[in-house]
């Protein structure tokens, strides 16, 4: 039986034609990985996890802050206006919106809201864009810190329709600090990895298979400063997130509920499930000094 990433491309030969013409290394890629997603799924299709009921206080507890915090309420002002201006493109949100992948959920995006503005990363990482709420989000945050920047990879689709969505939530004000690089994450995280060196925040939320998750997690570990931050979303369609607390160590770990704009009736509760992976600092109980700090210490003194 074919796939549903190959029926789709033969029922479009132009686009399929396209593809082998201008990239066809990504086709192959992209085939591929539809057929481990098809076994991957087939094999063990859901992945429960127990999440935290105070993951929120949790959080900002090991981050050193208070909780409800000022950035809370920052988001909370924030979050209609970047729904409002994607739907006032006549474009639909939520689950299943862009080509039938998720946008990133409210609690997902509060998260991250969170971990940008405390944490004031000086070098993020993204893998899936989508429209682009997840990738708006962190721009705005980094701009409100005054420091920071966002690599994001993402694997176009043949539909030129939704090529042209993608991004779609990000203003032009705020792509200054933002870096886009079309292509799989397979080809494209090495090399970014390699080029920055180290990072301080990672956001999965590409192919949602446990091959694909290992390879991004495994690397960005690597690359993780002490005290940063993984997020991997959608972790109960896939063993990525349960082999990788089997494989490392050093670690907190918080599963989350997810909060969509309507129920995702996909998914075994209706909400699906990330989880946020905070890295320890060498000496525990150590306080976490972030990016901006660090670097501000580096610098000469008058």
């Amino acid at each position: 039986m074919l796939s549903g990433a190959l029926s789709q491309a033969l029922a479009h030969p132009k686009r399929l034609a396209g593809a082998l013409a201008t990239d066809p290394i990504g086709l192959f890629e992209k085939l591929q990985d539809r057929l481990v997603q098809r076994w991957e799924y087939r094999s063990n299709p859901v992945h429960i996890h127990q999440p935290s009921p105070n993951w929120e206080n949790d959080l900002h507890q090991h981050l050193g802050c208070d909780w409800p915090c000022g950035a809370q309420t920052e988001f909370a002002a924030l979050w209609p206006k970047v729904i409002a201006e994607v739907r006032e493109q006549g474009i639909n949100v939520g689950p299943a919106s862009f080509a039938g992948f998720n946008d990133g959920d409210r609690a997902l995006l509060r998260a991250i809201w969170c971990l940008v503005r405390h944490l004031k990363p000086l070098n993020v990482v993204e893998t899936g864009v989508g429209h682009g709420f997840t990738s708006r989000l962190v721009l705005e945050a980094l701009v409100r810190n005054g420091d920071g920047h966002l690599s994001s990879i993402d694997r176009p689709p043949l539909d030129p329709v939704m090529q042209r969505r993608i991004g779609i939530a990000v203003p032009q004000e705020l792509r200054r600090c933002w870096r886009f690089l079309p292509g799989s994450s397979r080809r494209c995280l090495p090399r970014l990895l390699s080029q920055l060196g180290t990072i301080d925040l990672f956001i999965h939320d590409s192919l949602h298979t446990e091959r694909n998750v290992r390879f991004e997690l495994d690397r960005s570990w690597a690359a993780l400063n002490p005290g940063g931050a993984l997020v991997i979303d959608d972790i109960d369609s896939n063993g990525g997130y349960g082999s990788f607390c089997g494989t490392f160590q050093g670690f907190r770990g918080l599963v989350c509920e997810a909060e969509p704009i309507r129920p995702d009736e996909r998914r075994f509760n209706r909400k699906g499930l990330f989880a946020i992976v905070l890295k320890e600092c060498p000496s525990a109980g150590a306080k976490i000094t972030t990016p901006a700090e660090e670097l501000a210490s580096r610098q000469p003194r008058e």
